[in-house]
């Protein structure tokens, strides 16, 4: 009885210490993200603002109309791609709307930016994106660039 205990006991602590092993190890993409968007930035002329959080984005156009907050409910045209130019998403002309609190933190903190009207651009690093994981085609520790333009402020 000694023995199967320890056995069972062995098994255990073999199987949790496996399956832990399956799981996926998260990754800082930190360096890497920001050297690319600088890269980027530099290689395609912007002026570009960086935010504390590390979002870069640049105003091409401010608008005149109001300006969302991080809750604000907004819609907005879009096309996303990544710094080598291929595009991952994209909404037609009229934009769709959401919830700013629904979305990615790269939008959250880059859309109030702008006022009703505004557009520019927001280079996205991965942690304010979608992380370090694959998330639907996206792989992880991408760099999202997204071309905006905000139509309303519903």
């Amino acid at each position: 009885m000694k023995y199967l205990l320890s056995a069972l006991f062995a098994m255990t602590l073999f199987i949790s210490c496996s399956s832990n092993d399956k799981e996926p190890q998260k990754t800082d993409y930190t360096v890497e993200n920001e050297k690319e968007i600088t890269d980027y930035i530099a290689k395609n002329k912007l002026t570009a603002v960086k935010s504390d959080t590390g979002l870069y984005y640049v105003i091409n156009e401010p608008g005149t109309g109001k300006q969302p907050t991080a809750t604000s409910n907004v819609t907005v045209a879009y096309k996303g791609y990544y710094s080598n130019g291929n595009v991952f998403d994209q909404s037609k002309a009229e934009g769709i709307s959401f919830g700013l609190n629904q979305v990615i933190k790269g939008w959250t903190e880059g859309i109030p930016h702008f006022k009703e009207g505004g557009s520019g651009i927001l280079l996205v690093p991965s942690h304010l994106g979608y992380g370090s994981f694959d998330y639907n085609g996206i792989a992880g520790g991408s760099v999202l660039i997204f071309d905006v333009k905000l139509i309303t402020v519903n």
